[in-house]
């Protein structure tokens, strides 16, 4: 079943890879900034990129420290992140091709580990926290960015449905509660949590991921038709003809450090 997940998460990323390099809510957003800025990044520390896409905050991060590895399921990405970070002039980024739930990397290899806008479509998150746990140093952290899910089961389902259905390879956003609980447990102090409202062009949103047509038009009825209250904590809006023009979800900053 995992496997055949990252088969579908592979070929959506594969041919739509060059889509995530240009993205602006990729390669700009606050939250990359507060990640960067947070990170108190120097030039003695190795960096590990996981599930690195595009390669924003290997980018980011690179002219700041020792060492990047950019690393990511997918080979297109890594092509195109490669692309893209070299044409910066980085030179200190090494790229590599693997799993999240199984890290080709010895124990306490790395300062930071980093990873954006990627665990929902990780088969087996608890996996991927645990491989980070293990190979960033004690003292080192974990600087995670995600979207998340509502803490009402209502919403929760709804969001994970049509994020489902506008891209195949989406596994489920976990809730905020859902992460404490897990980091913590793993064995990581988490130091800080920031949220951000997340708000989505729809028609952007569905295009990213190469959504045809007639599905598009399947997804937007569906989220027009949604009783008054979604519509309002989604801040679901609607355009001068009536169609839908964006709607507002949540992503957040974990900063967790593995203690001494």
């Amino acid at each position: 079943m995992e496997d055949s997940i990252k088969d579908q998460v592979q070929k959506q990323f594969a041919k739509n890879a060059s889509k995530y390099v240009t993205s602006n809510r990729h390669a700009k957003g606050e939250d990359l900034s507060l990640l960067v800025s947070l990170s108190k990044a120097d030039t003695n520390m190795d960096v590990l990129d996981i599930a690195t896409g595009g390669g924003h905050v290997a980018n980011a991060l690179a002219p700041l420290v020792h060492r990047v590895t950019a690393y990511d399921l997918t080979e297109e990405m890594l092509t195109n992140a490669a692309e893209f970070i070299r044409g910066n002039g980085h030179s200190n980024v090494e790229f590599v091709k693997g799993d999240a739930e199984q890290l080709p990397f010895l124990d306490a290899s790395f300062e930071l580990v980093t990873c954006r806008i990627a665990a929902h479509h990780f088969p087996n998150i608890p996996a991927f926290a645990e491989e980070a746990f293990r190979v960033v140093k004690p003292g080192g952290k974990l600087l995670l960015i995600d979207n998340v899910a509502p803490q009402l089961d209502q919403y929760d389902q709804f969001y994970n449905e049509i994020e489902k259905q506008r891209d195949p390879s989406h596994v489920r956003v976990w809730k905020k509660s859902e992460w404490i609980n897990l980091l913590e447990t793993i064995g990581f102090r988490i130091e800080m949590l920031v949220c951000f409202p997340k708000p989505f062009q729809f028609q952007d949103w569905c295009e990213r991921s190469g959504l045809p047509k007639e599905e598009i038009a399947s997804l937007e009825a569906k989220m027009l038709q949604v009783p008054q209250d979604f519509q309002e904590f989604f801040s679901i809006q609607t355009d001068e003809s009536g169609g839908l023009s964006s709607f507002t979800g949540e992503a957040v900053y974990f900063q967790a450090i593995r203690p001494l």
